[in-house]
């Protein structure tokens, strides 16, 4: 029905329950189309809600429930996946359909898909190394393989030949970034422990991000070798991980090689096996058109984009129509590890793809579209999505400020949290005084990860995956991290005083804990002269002294040190003729504090705002 809303423009309105569902980066123009109003209209009502924003423009979730409640609407913000879903609904594409409709007859055992994940130096790339050279094909061809970001070796299991992919990342960093997109690609983390060094920072790192991602370790105690080597030491370690060896009465393989001299690597490779018949069903249906992922990508000089692709379903030929996340084009050539041409890539196959048109981001997914026009449509719809979210405000994940209100909503069952320490000592601390925080059964407090030093791109990932709050304690964040935690919404709190973080925290989950704020003086300004003016009161002809004097900042009047007018507010600020918005240090104004008129000569004109503190 239409109804006279704000400023009396006619706008159809809700009845209060009515919900809207919109995508992040919407514009009122969208939000217009789905209640079939005006968007000039929905402007000027926003405009008298106090919010300035043209049709075209894209707005948060937050403008766009003040406006939804205004109208009598219920906004409900797709997810990106949703939103993926529906536009490939609207070319006739549902992945979700076409996996129920997949019957036992269907799938076909698919090889498994594994990360090499540890600390650095503890021996990840000379086992890789290793297990290529243990591959019975990669045997007869020479053993030459191209770096391409993944790769398949066959190995003899049970009188069987069977497959397995290995994903060659730069480490759990990535591993980490491409589930912050969304990308379940690894079935098994092989864990790397050096048995000389024991359990680093990173190996925890690790063990914390295979758990947090559901994925089956199986544990290669590297560097048997050498002196000084203690697999027991390692294994000792581990179980304060949850990682129990099987000697030990746990459901862990452990496994003892040698990377460099070749010791236990079919020993290891058994344990992959042994560990993905009894954890996983490892089928896919190979079929139907492929699915999967973009492992890596890069811009070849001669060969255009290339990107390493992981089927994950189905079977992906050459001359297929492919889109990859925002990327598209048809595939001209693939090859695999060795450099080898391939016709045609089935289920957990790694292959490098020609033929699209731009390169695509690490673990994005891409799929098979019928033809190339609906290939090219798909990722310009997907491309002009991703603009618009970038445009809107950045989104804001869980901190503990508005942890107790998000709680309320249901939006929140547990609060996430990942902590960074100078000495583990510290966090170990912090941490057992946490988990003995006792705030009942409504809500649950976990600790996703832990470690020592400054806090790292990947712990940002990591918060941004499972909407974790970071705590740092005696640390900072470390190079280009303060940006992506910014960008990525990620809340994180420092201390030095272990007492502070724990009432915080606390707090928090009673939903008591507000923001501090602090005053930052902005500029000052020295009084020369008094102008009486019967339509704008008294106009005091200052010098600003120190810093800027803006428009509508709050300001004080001080008389010899004394406080004479306190909660005022730059009401006008001219320069000569003109009105400003701010003037500097040095320049004369003329400024109006709206109905105060106590101002005399030699008086000093104080402005200042209200910034939350960081917690100590």
């Amino acid at each position: 029905m239409q109804a006279p809303s704000l400023g009396g423009v006619q706008v159809p309105r809700g009845n209060g329950n009515t919900v809207v569902r919109l995508r992040h980066g919407a514009s009122l123009n969208d939000f217009a189309d789905k209640i079939d109003a005006n968007p000039a209209a929905l402007v000027t009502v926003l405009f008298h809600l106090g919010e300035m924003a043209t049709a075209t423009q894209s707005l948060d979730e937050d403008t766009f429930g003040t406006l939804a409640t205004e109208l009598g609407y219920q906004i409900e913000m797709v997810s990106a996946e949703e939103e993926d879903r529906e536009l490939l609904g609207s070319f006739d594409i549902d992945l979700e359909a076409e996996e129920a409709d997949e019957s036992d007859d269907d799938l076909a055992i698919r090889p498994p898909v594994v990360t090499v994940m540890g600390h650095v130096d503890h021996g990840k790339t000379k086992l890789l190394d290793a297990i290529r050279k243990s591959d019975v094909v990669a045997g007869e061809h020479g053993g030459i393989t191209q770096h391409i970001g993944a790769y398949q070796i066959t190995h003899e299991h049970e009188g069987t030949e069977r497959a397995i992919t290995f994903i060659d990342t730069p480490g759990h960093e990535a591993f980490t970034a491409m589930r912050a997109r969304g990308a379940q690609v690894t079935d098994i983390a092989i864990l790397v422990v050096a048995a000389d060094d024991g359990v680093m920072p990173q190996t925890v790192e690790a063990v914390n991000h295979a758990q947090a991602a559901g994925v089956p370790i199986v544990v290669a105690v590297n560097k048997i070798d050498v002196e000084g080597a203690n697999p027991a030491k390692v294994r000792q370690q581990l179980t304060e991980y949850n990682l129990v060896a099987e000697e030990y009465g746990g459901d862990t393989m452990f496994v003892d090689v040698a990377a460099k001299p070749g010791i236990g690597i079919d020993n290891l490779i058994e344990a992959v096996l042994l560990t993905a018949d009894a954890a996983l069903d490892l089928r896919a249906n190979p079929s139907k058109d492929a699915r999967g992922v973009a492992i890596e990508a890069n811009l070849d000089k001669g060969r255009g984009p290339v990107a390493t692709v992981l089927v994950q379903s189905g079977t992906l030929h050459v001359g297929d129509a492919i889109v990859a996340g925002t990327a598209y084009g048809r595939v001209r050539a693939m090859f695999d590890e060795h450099g080898n041409s391939v016709e045609a890539a089935t289920p957990a196959r790694p292959v490098q793809v020609l033929g699209l048109t731009s390169v695509p981001g690490a673990g994005d997914t891409f799929l098979v579209a019928p033809d190339d026009r609906t290939a090219r449509q798909i990722a310009e719809k997907r491309q002009a999505a991703e603009r618009a979210a970038t445009l809107a405000k950045r989104r804001k994940r869980i901190s503990l400020e508005d942890f107790d209100s998000e709680l309320k909503k249901g939006k929140v069952e547990s609060l996430n949290l990942i902590l960074k320490g100078d000495v583990s000592g510290a966090v170990e601390a912090l941490e057992d005084a946490l988990l003995k925080i006792d705030v009942g059964e409504e809500v649950e407090l976990r600790v996703i990860h832990r470690g020592v030093g400054a806090i790292t791109q990947n712990d940002v990932n990591l918060a941004t995956v499972d909407s974790a709050v970071i705590i740092g304690f005696n640390v900072k964040y470390g190079e280009r991290v303060e940006e992506l935690a910014e960008r990525e919404g990620v809340d994180v709190k420092f201390y030095s005083v272990i007492y502070q973080a724990i009432e915080d925290v606390e707090a928090a989950l009673k939903g008591m804990l507000k923001p501090e704020y602090e005053e930052v003086q902005l500029g000052t300004a020295e009084i020369r002269q008094v102008f009486r003016s019967s339509k704008f009161g008294n106009i005091a002809g200052s010098v600003v002294r120190s810093g800027t004097i803006r428009r509508n900042s709050k300001a004080r009047v001080l008389r010899n040190g004394t406080v004479v007018g306190d909660n005022l507010t730059i009401e006008s600020l001219r320069r000569e003729k003109d009105d400003v918005t701010e003037v500097r240090e040095g320049f004369e104004c003329g400024i109006g504090l709206g109905s105060f008129n106590d101002v005399t000569e030699g008086d000093t004109i104080e402005t200042f705002e209200m910034r939350e503190k960081p917690r100590d």
